[in-house]
């Protein structure tokens, strides 16, 4: 081998020796670090699972330092949001259809790919009682190539396959969204439910102290000989069931922190304080326009309702893709390569060195011919997709409706019951006080005061109720609608 092979020889060993070893250091990256956004699909994507509900004043979003005490709405919620499984499913979604329209927009590019070999060749040739056509050769062998496609026209395929990707992201932006939405009024739901809880704790435990008090009071009349025995018994039996009642309290609070402190991804047995029941939104009127335009605005606006309408978009360019799939392509093609393999005359002859060269450059003509049936079937496939899509658009248009229904009646019912169980607390209060005075004073008797007790705590465990259930109604209803914000 002449001093040109092995400069050659020695060269090509080189280049593979750093293709290799680029190959096996990007291998070794994490993938952000040898990814080209050059679509730039990452900007799509929300940096948090939480989306534009992300806790914007904060220092890092989605950190959270250990729970306040007390808890508010707005932690419970950014924690949810963040943390939820479900939360950071749809998020992980949209970044899967982010990524899926960069693909779509590179195939407007043209593709290219490279092949290189390197390798030593031995070659025994032993022709007996021919020893002069026996040969022996050996040498070091290289070839490389460079080949380029790029499609110029394909009647629709790509734009096709880009409306679909990005249909499918806008689905997913509405998906997460709708996700977003959902979380936040359960997580809400059940905060509201917790903070109830703990109220009726304390009620529980008021009415537990009264009734004993009703109880020491009917036993003093009794040592006194000025009230029957009866009296102390009763007494104590509405003692009794009021310790019932708080002990069930407790229990009730226990699993309704629970609750929430999982739907922030927490232990269930996280310690959590709940802000008193009246510390928290007062009834206003911020619903106050038809429940018609509400339901009309709802249809118009509602995530589940632009991500199916996105889903149908994705469907009807589905459906022109998989007819383009079975038109003409015209791609520009080329190919350049280059080898050192040896030449001879014949058998028998020495090898000589040659350098062999080939290119082209063209334009190819793909026309899809025949494909068993196959592409009718698909067509008709992806049409009825579309077909299912649309009726699944106007299922979600009704769901909605009938939810923002719902939702607006609950609430009116909830925003007019806090004043009538405002009103009954105060009548009753009243009543309890005056039996109170009246047992004390020896004129009134025991039942009259053991009913006014309960009638009280009932009234106290219904105002609470009406708070805390109108601020869930409240927000199941802008839930519904569509319109929940951090």
């Amino acid at each position: 081998m002449n001093a040109r092979s092995l400069m050659r020889a020695k060269r090509a060993r080189i280049l593979i020796t750093l293709v290799v070893k680029g190959a096996l250091l990007l291998g070794g990256l994490p993938p952000s670090a040898c990814a080209f956004d050059v679509f730039g699909a990452a900007a799509s994507v929300p940096p948090t699972p939480a989306g534009e509900f992300a806790d914007t004043d904060a220092a890092h979003s989605c950190q959270f330092v250990p729970l306040g005490a007390p808890l508010r709405l707005a932690e419970a919620v950014n924690r949810a949001l963040c943390e939820n499984p479900k939360t950071r499913e749809v998020w992980a979604n949209v970044k899967i259809q982010a990524a899926a329209v960069g693909v779509a927009k590179s195939a407007y590019l043209p593709t290219l790919s490279a092949s290189l070999q390197d390798g030593r060749d031995d070659a025994t040739t032993d022709v007996k009682g021919y020893s002069r056509l026996s040969s022996v050769t050996r040498s070091t062998l290289y070839s490389g190539s460079a080949s380029a496609n790029w499609i110029l026209y394909d009647f629709g395929g790509r734009k096709a396959a880009l409306a679909n990707a990005q249909a499918l992201l806008a689905a997913a932006h509405a998906t997460h969204d709708a996700t977003l939405q959902t979380v936040f009024a359960t997580v809400a739901t059940d905060y509201y439910a917790a903070q109830a809880a703990a109220a009726k704790l304390e009620l529980a435990k008021e009415t537990e102290s009264i009734a004993y008090d009703s109880f020491t009071a009917a036993s003093a009349r009794v040592t006194r000989g000025v009230a029957a025995i009866s009296d102390q018994l009763q007494a104590e039996t509405a003692w009794a069931q009021s310790t019932f009642s708080r002990v069930k309290a407790e229990g009730d609070l226990q699993i309704a922190i629970g609750t929430l402190a999982a739907d922030m991804s927490l232990r269930a047995d996280q310690p959590v304080a709940m802000p008193d029941a009246e510390d928290s939104v007062v009834p206003d009127n911020a619903f106050a326009e038809t429940v018609t335009a509400m339901i009309e605005d709802a249809q118009r606006t509602h995530p589940a309702i632009a991500a199916a309408r996105a889903k149908l978009d994705a469907a009807i360019a589905s459906e022109q893709q998989t007819r383009a799939e079975g038109l003409p392509v015209f791609s520009l093609t080329g190919r350049y390569s280059q080898n050192n393999q040896p030449a001879s005359l014949g058998l028998g002859e020495p090898h000589l060195p040659s350098t062999g060269r080939d290119w082209y450059l063209g334009v190819q003509v793909q026309i899809p011919l025949f494909e068993g049936f196959g592409r009718s079937y698909r067509i008709g496939g992806a049409h009825a997709q579309a077909e299912l899509q649309k009726d699944m658009l106007d299922e979600a248009r009704q769901q909605v409706a009938l939810d923002v229904w719902k939702s607006y009646q609950l609430l009116q019912t909830d925003t007019e019951n806090i004043n009538n169980a405002a009103t009954l607390l105060l009548v009753t209060q009243r009543s309890f006080d005056v039996a109170r005075h009246r047992y004390a004073a020896g004129v009134g008797n025991i039942l009259e005061l053991l009913s006014a007790q309960k009638a009280l705590s009932e009234a106290r465990q219904q105002r609470v109720q009406a708070l805390t259930g109108w601020r869930a109604a409240r927000l199941q209803l802008a839930a519904k609608l569509g319109r929940l914000t951090a």
